[in-house]
């Protein structure tokens, strides 16, 4: 069932050797044993890329409802910290949010953007007193994480401050007491591990699609429902701060809190280009202010992976730009700042000596250059990059298709090359694609011997050219059944045919036994029983008439004896 304790988990059965999951993870947190592919938990940054890449739906999101229902079942009050990404992705309005929110059970509905607002505060803050650097925002805990484990060198550049979530619930936290439970709802799978490892401020992180399906378990009808047009969030409702889900929210918001033309503000979204922008820079000769705002999301949260609903981007960010009202004026200090240090737990990958790489590569039928295709099919940019998978244990040499493919066609063409009957397939343009040994030999005659020099062999010809009966190959691709034909009548030979459906009105194979030496050996064999019969009636036939004869005679004998001896013994005494 996979690991169901981390934000990211597979269903074993439901998975089925395709390796998108691996082309999909920018980090390689997967591992493939017994063709299943399976979440390395402490090296996964819950991106989600797998779980919206995976075609069998194998690759599943935790589910914490459940755990969400039995905390609503205590004493404590419970309340919702709602990314403000949720009017870009439901078409309700902000008293049927709540409405709905209530009904299953919360005390109360905040804004997240509230905490984004303190963030941006406290980060223009920290710009403003600084002289010169890069800056890493710590809004997106994809970036947080991939940055702590897979770019550590830049973990330090990271500003100190807690996510707006976290930010958010300890905002909760002291203004309605520390006895709440506070429940993160969103489009973010990451949240789920900011919620494991914080649980002092987030309680639990589920996503809307996560959302959607209570709301269908509970079978709530929104239209019977008594919604109040004065329903809000608590305690206020957010500004600026409801820009944060859109790329360059953030940094539009930093405008807004004073931020000079002294400081270059970058947008980033997904970790590739955020890769490429890292790659060769060393921030400690930076004469430049930079602040980046680096999102893991193509586009930014409203794109985030715990939503399947499909909108327009577009459209999403139209709907997050006119919910937003601006502040007349926003404090130059933070209501509520969590500090937070960002350590590295680097996953730097094992190396491995260029003797045992070279070795593995053997093993996937690498043996030159030539052979490193680097397609990509097994996940792996690079063939090299397989071969240290599989050193780790990550990987199986199954993985990589090419040399699977030779293996098979290795296999297909030792079991051509042996067997007794021909074979032969073709296309729809009537052409030969594969054809064994014996096949050349039935049926090439006096051109056998050149045909069976060339790689190809008959490959490539006309199946006209070839055998007198490729109408029935023909009928078979037209029609699409198979065509059984047993002592075919070929000239002077006799042929059991069998043909059959590979790929329907596409290709065609046929199996061609030559059975007219056996059929000549059963007629001598029947004649020779015949002979052998005929002699034997014979025989018994002359037995028999010599036993007929024999019966007479002795018939006749006894009779005269008997006669004899009748007369003897009627005749007087004496005479």
């Amino acid at each position: 069932m996979g690991n169901k304790l981390s934000p990211v988990y597979t269903l074993k059965n439901e998975c089925h050797d395709c390796y998108k999951c691996v082309r999909e993870c920018y980090v390689k947190s997967i591992q493939i044993k017994d063709g299943s592919a399976s979440v390395i938990a402490d090296r996964c940054i819950a991106c989600g890329h797998c779980v919206t890449a995976c075609p069998s739906n194998a690759k599943r999101i935790r589910y914490d409802v459940d755990k969400v229902k039995a905390l609503l079942a205590t004493d404590k009050k419970v309340i919702v910290s709602l990314a403000p990404s949720w009017i870009s992705i439901f078409d309700y309005t902000k008293p049927q949010i709540i409405t709905l929110l209530k009904t299953l059970g919360f005390h109360g509905v905040s804004e997240t953007a509230l905490g984004a607002q303190e963030v941006s505060i406290e980060a223009a803050k920290m710009l403003k007193q600084a002289d010169k650097g890069l800056f890493i925002s710590s809004a997106c805990p994809v970036v947080v994480d991939y940055i702590r484990l897979y770019k550590p060198e830049f973990a330090k550049y990271i500003t100190p401050i807690a996510s707006p979530a976290l930010t958010h619930a300890k905002m909760l936290k002291e203004h309605y007491g520390d006895d709440i439970a506070v429940v993160f709802i969103g489009p973010c799978i990451a949240k789920k591990n900011e919620s494991d490892r914080h649980h002092d401020l987030i309680d639990y992180a589920l996503t809307f699609d996560e959302l959607n399906y209570w709301v269908k378990e509970s079978y709530i009808d929104l239209s019977k429902l008594e919604i109040s047009p004065d329903e809000d969030f608590i305690p206020q409702r957010a500004n600026e701060g409801s820009l944060y889900p859109i790329l360059g929210g953030m940094n539009e918001t930093l405008k807004y809190s004073g931020i000079e033309e002294d400081v270059q503000l970058v947008d980033i979204c997904t970790l590739h280009s955020l890769d490429k922008a890292l790659n060769g820079l060393k921030p400690e000769k930076l004469e430049e202010k930079i602040f980046v705002e680096a999102l893991g999301c193509d586009g930014g949260c409203i794109n985030g992976p715990g939503v399947s609903l499909c909108k327009s981007t577009l459209l999403k960010t139209s709907n997050v730009l006119n919910n937003f009202e601006k502040r007349d004026e926003i404090p130059q200090e933070p209501s509520t700042v969590v500090k937070m240090e960002y350590t590295v737990e680097s996953k730097e990958k094992q190396e491995f000596p260029l003797e045992m790489i070279m070795k593995t590569m053997e093993r996937i039928g690498k043996h030159n250059e030539e052979d490193e295709l680097n397609c990509g099919g097994c996940g792996f940019q690079t063939c090299r990059e397989l071969a240290q998978a599989i050193l780790t244990g990550e990987a199986e040499p199954s993985m990589c298709v090419s040399y699977m493919r030779k293996i098979a066609l290795r296999k297909a063409a030792a079991m051509l090359r042996c067997m007794p009957s021909a074979m032969v397939m073709i296309d729809n343009k009537n052409q030969i694609l594969e054809s064994n040994n014996a096949f050349m030999k039935m049926f090439c005659g006096d051109m056998y011997e050149i045909f069976s020099e060339r790689p190809e062999g008959v490959n490539g010809a006309d199946i006209d050219r070839i055998i007198p009966f490729a109408d029935l190959l023909k009928t078979a691709l037209k029609t699409g059944k198979d065509i059984h034909k047993e002592h075919y009548i070929c000239g002077n030979k006799l042929y059991d045919i069998n043909v059959f459906i590979i790929e329907e009105n596409e290709i065609v194979g046929a199996i061609i036994t030559d059975v007219t030496q056996s059929e000549l050996n059963r007629e001598k064999i029947a004649e020779r029983a015949k002979e052998v019969i005929s002699k034997n009636i014979a025989k018994v036939q002359e037995i028999a008439i010599l036993l007929g004869e024999h019966m007479v005679e002795t018939e006749l004998l006894l009779s005269t004896i008997a006669d004899d001896y009748t007369t003897d013994e009627n005749k007087p005494e004496g005479s």
